[in-house]
């Protein structure tokens, strides 16, 4: 029996040495604030304003469309991303055009930009970002003389 005891006490200080120390080297946790990067829809917030100016390829960073709103708070630069996107939906943004945009300042270089995610014009409405904030692009479709000679590709089981 006693020596039932001492091994059970042997394992107790056993298990203590291999795990005891890993639990004591741990830290606590500490909770810093920094701040949020990325797009979050919790801190979407919706814009309406007068276009100012609108630029499909701007030279800047962020690349792609671009378009300037005068906001009650001010102008705002607004980044709607790929313009053939906008393009293809029928989308035409002129100066004077009083548009509604859903989307988020997020940290861009050393400053913010205002990243659009719906643009809306009156009843016509295009999403240009997922919900994580990706700019959607443009995939054309193929047209059909590109189809028709690679058709006998495909039935040969072709590498296109």
């Amino acid at each position: 029996m006693q020596t039932r005891g001492i091994r059970a006490l042997s394992l107790v200080l056993l298990s203590l040495g291999f795990f005891g120390g890993a639990v004591l080297a741990q830290e606590p946790a500490t909770v810093t604030s920094r701040p949020a990067a990325g797009y979050d829809l919790q801190r979407e917030g919706t814009v309406v304003g007068t276009v100012v100016s609108y630029t499909q390829a701007s030279t800047t960073p962020p690349l792609g469309a671009h378009v300037i709103l005068k906001t009650s708070s001010g102008n705002l630069d607004v980044h709607l991303g790929d313009p053939r996107l906008l393009q293809a939906n029928h989308f035409n943004i002129q100066a004077g055009d009083t548009l509604r945009i859903v989307g988020e300042s997020v940290n861009f270089g050393k400053g913010t930009q205002f990243v659009a995610r719906i643009v809306q014009d009156g009843t016509q409405a295009v999403q240009v970002r997922s919900i994580r904030g990706i700019p959607l692009s443009y995939a054309a479709l193929r047209n059909e003389s590109s189809n028709s000679s690679n058709s006998s590709n495909n039935k040969q089981g072709g590498i296109l």
